[in-house]
C-alpha cells in the first residue's frame, strides 16, 4: 500500500506545533504527516512554507 505524502515543496498551510523534537525544531502535523519547523514554540499556530520533503516528513519554515 503506498503512502499519499499530503504536502509539496512550496506549499502553504497553517499548523499547530504539537511538541518540540530533540533538535529543537517544532513539530506538526498535515494529515498525520510530521513536519518540522525551526523557531517555535509548542502550542503556537503559524503559517508554514514546505521547504523540502522525504519520504517520512517534511520540513518547512515560517512564512509569516
Amino acid at each position: 500500500m503506498r503512502f499519499e505524502i499530503p504536502v509539496e515543496v512550496g506549499g502553504t498551510y497553517t499548523v499547530r506545533i504539537e511538541d518540540i523534537g530533540r533538535e529543537g525544531d517544532g513539530i506538526a502535523r498535515i494529515d498525520g504527516f510530521v513536519v518540522f519547523v525551526p523557531n517555535v514554540e509548542k502550542d503556537q499556530e503559524v503559517k508554514v512554507t514546505i521547504t523540502k520533503v522525504l519520504k517520512r516528513f517534511a520540513f518547512a519554515e515560517v512564512s509569516e
